[in-house]
């Protein structure tokens, strides 16, 4: 997920997101611990993206 589509989300939207990709995140974490994880680079990905909503959420919120 990108920047510009992040910014189209309502704030709502971006909490929704967010607790899913936290959730995501949380079991790829499970599936590296037990050495089922495929692609590593995928929970770099994941943090990256959590970074950028909540970077968002606090440029909303400065903002007003």
């Amino acid at each position: 997920m990108n920047v510009k589509e992040i910014r189209d989300l309502s704030n709502e939207e971006l909490e929704k997101e967010m607790v899913a990709l936290k959730e995501e995140l949380y079991n790829l974490r499970f599936a590296q611990a037990t050495g089922g994880l495929e692609n590593p680079a995928h929970m770099k990905d994941i943090r990256k993206t959590i970074a950028r909503i909540k970077t968002v959420i606090t440029e909303r919120a400065n903002n007003e």
